[in-house]
């Protein structure tokens, strides 16, 4: 027989785990099925391929692209690669400590739902708003820069009419459901590939002369105007330092969004074996595009060209599109600047599924009204996605120069809205790592098992702190006040002290969390795939 405390909590028998109470939630919080297709609604449709391009998908954006023209302006070349080498390498850390985690537990509302279980429910709530803020606003950010390519061919259009059009078919795609969602971003996270790559090839052959004017470049740009920019005009190894300490804002922008995978972890096929390969090849998608990426920027395009400039009114933005125009490559840029649109369109259309998983999240923990945990029979969270869609319309605040500045603040403030995400997923991680070593619960038998732990997620959590306290260091040079960028970090702490004060329920102790509820479920979903038996078979396999 099972027994049953004070507050009407049903106990399994040979764990002593919680299982349901009366009103169907465990005694964590979470509701019963959570881990179950049909249970909270939510059904498992991303196939592996998908769960590989989405983890890809996160990592390749606009950031690359586009944003890496104002970073390369403040930062110069070095700083540029300086800045991402390390943003790199903490990317890599948060996804190693997200992967053991989400791989053993892939459960709706991601890393959210697991702050819940491995450190308290106010937690789980400062985490969740604050990475849902991240997200509804990432999202017409995406829109405006989607405006921002199209006036590469043409300024007689209003903005406007490219926000809305975008805006419409990143909403078709999210209301179709996951398995729609999922195929959308295979193929615009393979374009996305396919570009980096291409770029980064005919960056060698331009850098080597093989462009039209046969200028061999080599390192000439390292060596004048030189390797960082002195930022503010501030003179010697100060200004270098301040230059390569400002790229490290905008490559945090840049990175963020690998995270994503544990959101669409609740809805990924076979979760236990595609999570991990996916966590496992991301180092690989990290040094081949954004630091190859960066690097090859450096070479072909100075740091004072005035095209880098994203506040001016032409349209030539892309550090790449500025090299292929500068060699004299005709009909090239117009190719690379729509295959930059797709990666637009895909990084919104990853911004509003995410930021409606995140509600959906919430809503399940009970941090949002029940409303938008509501799905259809196909597993659609529909009110998450309208409500959150609705958000896109702050995209049409960019088109106005007063309403631009305005946008701009909430845009800047993403970037460290996402650090702190980060950081909630170190400590998560950390407390994790305690429970196991509490409960007797060896890491060899997990699905997947990182390196270096725990003091990966002492990196993450000490770097990602270490970054957002000085990330708007710039607000005290002369006629620069501007203290919106550390309101994120300021609104963190506030938000975790208000939840805990209502809430008023201790930190999950590590003897007591709960590892069980939902395993069964989850290895009833676990298969092994066959196995690739021809070459090419082989290289998808690895590839996907």
């Amino acid at each position: 027989m099972a027994d049953m405390d004070k507050k009407g909590v049903v106990y399994n028998d040979e764990k002593g785990v919680p299982v349901i109470d009366e009103d169907g939630h465990y005694k964590d919080g979470g509701v019963v099925g959570a881990m179950g297709p049909g249970k909270t609604g939510l059904k498992r449709q991303l196939k592996n391929r998908h769960i590989a391009m989405i983890s890809i998908g996160g990592v390749i954006g606009t950031g690359l692209f586009l944003g890496t023209a104002g970073s390369l302006r403040s930062g110069g070349p070095v700083g540029l690669l300086l800045g991402y080498s390390i943003m790199g390498t903490i990317t890599y850390a948060v996804m190693v400590c997200l992967g053991e985690m989400i791989a053993y537990l892939p459960i709706p509302g991601g890393h959210i739902m697991l702050a819940e279980r491995f450190v308290d429910p106010a937690f789980s709530f400062t985490m969740g708003w604050n990475y849902w803020y991240n997200w509804i606003i990432i999202l017409p950010a995406e829109l405006s820069a989607s405006a921002v390519l199209i006036n590469y061919w043409t300024t007689s259009v209003n903005n406007a009419v490219w926000v809305t059009i975008c805006l419409v078919v990143v909403f078709i795609i999210n209301m179709f459901g996951a398995g729609v969602y999922g195929e959308c971003e295979f193929w615009f996270a393979s374009i996305k590939v396919l570009t980096i790559t291409g770029l980064i090839i005919l960056g060698l052959v331009l850098d080597l002369g093989g462009g039209p004017n046969h200028d061999r470049l080599g390192f000439r740009y390292w060596k004048n105007p030189g390797p960082f920019a002195q930022y503010n005009g501030i003179p010697g190894n100060e200004g270098r330092f301040l230059a390569w300490w400002s790229v490290m804002t905008q490559a945090a922008f840049s990175f963020i969004g690998t995270e994503i995978v544990a959101i669409a972890a609740g809805e990924a096929k076979n979760p236990r074996k595609n999570l991990p390969k996916a966590i496992k090849r991301v180092y690989i998608r990290i040094l081949l595009f954004y630091i190859l990426g960066t690097f090859f920027i450096g070479l072909l395009v100075p740091y004072n060209n005035p095209d880098l400039n994203l506040s001016a009114s032409n349209a030539a933005k892309s550090p790449f599109v500025i090299a292929i125009k500068t060699a004299g490559i005709s009909g090239l840029p117009s190719l690379i600047n729509a295959c930059l649109l797709t990666s637009a369109w895909s990084a919104a259309s990853s911004d509003l599924f995410t930021s409606s998983r995140a509600l959906y999240g919430l809503s399940l923990a009970g941090n949002a009204p029940k409303l938008f945990s509501r799905t259809t029979r196909g597993g659609l969270p529909y009110v998450s996605i309208i409500f959150c869609g609705l958000f896109g319309t702050l995209a049409y605040m960019a088109i106005s120069t007063s309403a631009g500045k305005v946008f701009g603040w909430f845009a800047n403030m993403t970037a460290v809205a996402g650090l702190m995400t980060w950081f909630g997923i170190a400590v998560t991680y950390i407390r994790f790592h305690a429970g196991l070593k509490a409960q007797g619960i060896d890491r060899r038998t997990l699905p997947y098992r990182g390196l270096f732990q725990p003091y990966l997620g002492w990196y993450v959590a000490v770097s990602t702190l270490v970054i957002c306290f000085f990330s708007g260091w710039s607000v005290f040079l002369k006629g620069s006040w501007d203290v919106t960028n550390y309101l994120p970090l300021a609104l963190f702490p506030v938000l975790y002290i208000g939840a805990k004060f209502v809430m008023r329920k201790p930190i999950v102790r590590a003897a007591e969390m709960d590892f069980y509820s939902g395993i069964d479920e989850i290895l009833a979903e676990s298969f092994d795939e066959p196995k690739a038996k021809t070459w090419y078979g082989k290289v998808w396999a690895f590839l996907m």
